[in-house]
Parts: structure tokens; C-alpha cells; sequence
């Protein structure tokens, strides 16, 4: 591709509303264009980094024995309302009128439209395995659309979908599928890690993210250096960090904290540890006939609630955090004070597993201003009615397995896998007949790339003061030459044309830029849009009989001699 033939546009400033890196230099590259909240144009440059993400997910799914189809983006609401999601999905399920003032949705992901599909083709056990899959643009409302294509409104994603006629052959499916993940994103160039995950609104019973590592990621990686286990830290098991409960030492007492309504600053007033206090978390569930149950849920002082862990208690699926009212008429006392000892009206008590061992504790006194120390399970409050892991995980905690202490990193999710069972199988009543000509039902899985969303992550990972660095993998060019004196020198121009015809001719990906730009823009333009590898052709140069070459990442060019500059040009690529 020349330059002069292509369409490249850079800014120097971004946006005010760029946020994140990946958002500021793809508008400044050119490569996207913003219409509206969350809704780009993919400009060539961008495009052609698409495609590319593509093409590695299109191949590898295909070696894996998945099917490619294409599923219309607008999807009609019966489905939805068959499987049971067109209440449950929420606002960022985009529901539409056709002007019969029928229902219809823009398709977030597809798990009705798929099962739709099977329960119509798949009649017998011998159909089976069989896994479909596309790459089609969806659309999720998000409320706040930000971070450019990390977070937009629409995107492209490859979702694919299995289906087994048990549930042994569904996770084989799984296992294959990730699989072809892991050579996807090894293939892209991308520093990642695949964690265990909640199944979240998709439903499922296993689950796998693949987060791109980032700074600027918005989750949090568990994992342990020592052996395989990685988790998100919404599904990171924490242990109890005391193997025994100590026995009581101290007489329990009222004591005075004005104004001390968090754990830290109870510790630093009597002055002790944090990790003596604790921290209690209200929350209530509501039933029939307006009947409210509270739950006081105790953490150590220095940990955290994990709502996920939280949400799959027994009794405690879609709670919510208690009202001010509700507090007061349980604990007489508003928040800030609130303890397990003496509570005006019975709750449901639930301690954290480290919380549960936890002896001479300091927790409120259900008094504003008092605080409560010496406080022992079974002298002075019944033991708990249940325990249970309810923390997030912190950097040094043993890890699950006994292997070592976990640390925490920041990733980007860009894939995610999951076994589905029979969850929309059922619902849609997708059967095939078995070997005794029986009526079964399908078990599924599905699993998630988010194709636009790797462009960015791959940025978010990939970049510095200059610009992009693109993996060579998904680079809009491979090799950029960059002629000085383009339009003055006519050597400079022959050798300039001579590499990039025999570059062509050895399958690279290479742009020669003969638009006769002064060298520092034509180098800072280059530097932003992230080509990772620059040959400089320039008189000086071919007249000592070299050009020089430069790696995205390096700070310093290399002169090669003009007749060995194709083999160095090719070999250098393959160290990128």
C-alpha cells in the first residue's frame, strides 16, 4: 500500500472525553471516528486492525471444528420472553417497535437465537457435536458509554455455541474451546491470563474470562506464581487467615468513640490494630406478602464485601443493602455503630470464615458514638448462623490451593467461556432424540470474544509517550518505509521502491509512505499509528551504502547495507 493511495488522518490532540489511552490514540491515529455515545465509525485504519483480530479468531475457531454462520443483529422478543431474559436482562437490552408494534431487540449476544436454531436442525444424537459460531456487530445500552471501544454501546464480537447430547461431551466442548482461546490469544501477541470466573447474567456452572493484563484495567486478577491457580477476584476463594480461635481474653465493655463511625477510625482512637475491628454490612431480601428479612453480614475491618459471593448465600439471592429505617428499627442505632451484640429486633448473623476465628474483637455497640471491645463468639453473642467466605481477596493471602500467596494484577476482559447446561435448552425446549429414540435435551455452551474490545485492550497494553505499539500480529502495516527526500532524489525513490515491491512479494503487510513529508512528521505520525517496524531510506544513507532500521519499541535505528536490507527487514520481524 502507498501512502499517497490510502487514507491517513492523524490529530494532535485527543478529545476531551478520551479518557483511557486506547480511546485518545486511536482518535488521534485516525482510526476511529466518534458518532454518537459509544458508537464509532471504523476508519481504514482501525478497519484493518479489525479484520486482522478476525482472521486469527475465524481461523483458529475453524481448526477447532466450530461452524460458521451469521445470525441476523435484530433478533423478534419471543424468545427473549420464551427464555425468560426479556425481563430479566435489564436497560441495556435495547427493545424496538417494527411499525406493527411488534417487539423486537438488538442483539446483545445470542444464546435465544442459537437455541432457536438448534431445536429446529438438531433432531438426532448422531448431529452431535456440533458447535456454531459467527462474528456480528451487538449492541448493549450501556448507561454511561466511555473509554471508546473498551466500553461502547456497539461492537463486534465472535460468540460461538456448542451443543452435546451429555453433559461429559459438553465439557469436552468447553476444554476445546478454551483451548483455541488460549492459541487465539497467543496468537494476537497479547500478554493475558485466563482466570475462573462468575457465570454472571449468561447463566452456567463454569466459567473462564481472559483478560488482557493492564494498568488501566477495570478487573482484578487473582492469582498465585507459584502454581496454575488465577481467578477473577469476584469468584477468588479467600481462606480463613486463622487456623484456630484464640481463647477470650479480655472482658467485654462499652466503650466511647465519638464521631468514629468507620473501622479505621475506631482503631486509630482506642489504638489498636484494624484487623481487630470488625465491620458490619446490613442487607435485606424481600419476600412475599412484603415480609423483609435482615442479614448483618461481619467482615474483619480491613477486608472488603464481595457481593457476588454475597449474592449466592442460601437466602440471600437478590438482596439489596438495608434502608436507614430498616437499620434503626433492627439495631437501634443508625449506621456506623452497628454490632451483632444485643440487636433491638433478631437478624439473620453471617460472619466471614477469618471473622468466624476472630477473638477480643471490637465491633459497634448498636449506640452512636460506643463501640463494643472484648467481644467473644459463644461468651458474649451466639455463634454465627453461618460462615462463609464473604471477602474479596487481598495481595499476600495463602492461596486456595497451598501452594503460596496470592498476588493481584489489573486485566481487561476480551474473551470469556462457559458451560450453559441445559438453561436455555430447557427453556426453549431444544431436544434431540437419543439412541433409544428418546427425547433429550441439548447441553450447550457458549463462548465470547470481544473483537473490537481487543483492539483496545491490545493498546491499553501496548503503548508509550510516542504512541501505539501494535503486536505484529494485528498491526495496520508490518513495515513502514519511510523515504527522505522523496520527491528530490530519484536513488532514494528507486530503493525505496525496489524494498517495498520485494517485501510484497515475501507476503509482508508494508506501507510505503511517498506522501514527501519532512522526516520528524513522517516519523511521529508513524510512531502514534504504532508500525512496528520503520525502514528509513535516505541519500545520506545510500551514500555510505545503507538504510536504517527501527523497531517500534527501540530508541535507536540500525544502519544495514541496501543489499541485505529484505533479509534484515524479514528477519528482525520475526524477533517481534
Amino acid at each position: 500500500m502507498r501512502a499517497s493511495n490510502y487514507h491517513i488522518n492523524t490529530l494532535k490532540e485527543a478529545p476531551s472525553e478520551a479518557e483511557v489511552a486506547s480511546h485518545q490514540l486511536m482518535t488521534r491515529a485516525g482510526m476511529i471516528r466518534k458518532l454518537a455515545g459509544g458508537i464509532y465509525t471504523y476508519m481504514p485504519l482501525g478497519l484493518k486492525i479489525i479484520r486482522k483480530v478476525e482472521a486469527i479468531v475465524r481461523d483458529e475457531m475453524n481448526a477447532a471444528g466450530a461452524i460458521e454462520l451469521l445470525m441476523p443483529v435484530v433478533q423478534p422478543a419471543e424468545l427473549w420472553q420464551e427464555s425468560g431474559r426479556w425481563e430479566q436482562y435489564g436497560a441495556e437490552l435495547l427493545r424496538i417497535k417494527d411499525r406493527h408494534q411488534r417487539d423486537f431487540v438488538l442483539q446483545p449476544t445470542s444464546e435465544e437465537v442459537i437455541t432457536d436454531i438448534a431445536r429446529n436442525e438438531i433432531h438426532s444424537y448422531r448431529q452431535l457435536p456440533l458447535n456454531f459460531y459467527h462474528i456480528q456487530t451487538k449492541f448493549r445500552d450501556e448507561r454511561r458509554p466511555r473509554f471508546g471501544l473498551m466500553r461502547g454501546r456497539e461492537f463486534t464480537m465472535k460468540d460461538a455455541y456448542s451443543f452435546d447430547r451429555d453433559e461429559a461431551g459438553a465439557q469436552r466442548s468447553y476444554d476445546i474451546m478454551f483451548d483455541a482461546y488460549m492459541r487465539i490469544f497467543g496468537r494476537l501477541g497479547l500478554e493475558f491470563r485466563a482466570v475462573a470466573a462468575d457465570t454472571g447474567s449468561i447463566g452456567g456452572t463454569r466459567s473462564h474470562e481472559f483478560q488482557v493484563i493492564a494498568d488501566t484495567g477495570e478487573d482484578l486478577l487473582v492469582y498465585n506464581a507459584e502454581s496454575d491457580y488465577a481467578a477473577n477476584i469476584e469468584l477468588a476463594e479467600a481462606a480463613c487467615l486463622y487456623p484456630t480461635r484464640a481463647a477470650a481474653a479480655q472482658a467485654m465493655e462499652d466503650v466511647a468513640t465519638p464521631g468514629a463511625a468507620k473501622c479505621e477510625d475506631v482503631a486509630k482512637l482506642l489504638g489498636i490494630p484494624l484487623e481487630s475491628t470488625i465491620k458490619s454490612i446490613v442487607l435485606a431480601t424481600d419476600g412475599e406478602k412484603g415480609k423483609v428479612d435482615i442479614w448483618l453480614l461481619l467482615l474483619r475491618g480491613d477486608h472488603e464485601l464481595n457481593e457476588i459471593k454475597a449474592g449466592k448465600l442460601p437466602g440471600l439471592a437478590g438482596f439489596r443493602f438495608a434502608t436507614e429505617t430498616e437499620i434503626v428499627e433492627h439495631f437501634g442505632c443508625k449506621p456506623g455503630y452497628l454490632g451483632p451484640v444485643k440487636t433491638a429486633k433478631p437478624v439473620h448473623v453471617i460472619a466471614d470464615r477469618t471473622v468466624a476465628n476472630m477473638a477480643d474483637f471490637v465491633c459497634g455497640a448498636n449506640r452512636e458514638d460506643f463501640h463494643t471491645r472484648g467481644v467473644n463468639w459463644g461468651r458474649d453473642l451466639p455463634e454465627p448462623e453461618l460462615v462463609a467466605d464473604l471477602r474479596n481477596v487481598v495481595a499476600g493471602d495463602p492461596s486456595p490451593d497451598g501452594k503460596g500467596t496470592l498476588s493481584i494484577q489489573r486485566g481487561i476482559e476480551v474473551g470469556h467461556v462457559f458451560y450453559l447446561g441445559k438453561k436455555y435448552s430447557e427453556a426453549l425446549k431444544a431436544t434431540f432424540l437419543d439412541e433409544t429414540g428418546k427425547p433429550a435435551v441439548l447441553e450447550m455452551g457458549c463462548y465470547g470474544i470481544g473483537v473490537t474490545r481487543i483492539v483496545g485492550a491490545a493498546i491499553e497494553q501496548n503503548h508509550d509517550a510516542r504512541g501505539i505499539i501494535w503486536p505484529r500480529a494485528i498491526a495496520p502495516f508490518e513495515v513502514v518505509i519511510c523515504p527522505v527526500g522523496w520527491g528530490k532524489s530519484e536513488t532514494v525513490r528507486d530503493t525505496a521502491q525496489k524494498l517495498y515491491e520485494s517485501l510484497l512479494a515475501r507476503g509482508v503487510d508494508v506501507m510505503l509512505d511517498d506522501r514527501d513529508a519532512r522526516p520528524g512528521v513522517m516519523f511521529a505520525e508513524w510512531e502514534l499509528i504504532g508500525a512496528p517496524l520503520r525502514v528509513t531510506v535516505g541519500e545520506r544513507g545510500l551514500n555510505d551504502g545503507v538504510v536504517e532500521l527501527q523497531a517500534r519499541r527501540e530508541t535507536e535505528a540500525a544502519k544495514i547495507p541496501v543489499e541485505s536490507a529484505l533479509e534484515a527487514v524479514l528477519t528482525k520481524l520475526d524477533t517481534l
